[in-house]
């Protein structure tokens, strides 16, 4: 028989680190915009990309199972936004630079392969418990 796992604070759990690390990135390129482009594509940007944290806190403060997992896939879908969307049209009209993108979807890559992890491991602490 294993081991009861231990709490981890929600600042310790590798996918909302992630996610705060993605939104710093996110941070520094709205920081540079002017007030139109704020307005028009920084905003969303930045409400899409900071919601993914969001989420996740949410998320895991959540008592019942599968009210996390609801969370986490709203997580997920608001990273695909961020990123998918968001982030590659600024690529594409010249807002964010190249080295910016590739670094924030290395992130985006690896915070969504964990985040997938998270949702299994829930479903199946779920299924322990009966």
């Amino acid at each position: 028989m294993s081991e009861k796992s231990k709490y981890i604070p929600l600042k310790e759990l590798t996918i909302y680190k992630l996610a705060r690390e993605l939104s710093d990135k996110a941070w520094l390129i709205y920081e540079r915009l002017g007030y139109h482009q704020r307005k028009v594509w920084g905003d969303q940007m930045l409400e899409a990309i900071d919601s993914v944290g969001a989420n996740i806190a949410e998320g895991y403060a959540r008592y019942h199972f599968l009210e996390r997992i609801r969370f986490y896939y709203i997580s997920r879908a608001s990273l695909s936004e961020g990123m998918d969307h968001w982030i590659d049209l600024g690529f594409e009209r010249g807002i964010v630079a190249k080295e910016e993108h590739e670094v924030m979807f290395s992130i985006a890559k690896n915070l969504q392969i964990k985040l997938n992890g998270q949702i299994k491991t829930t479903y199946e602490a779920k299924k322990d418990l009966g």
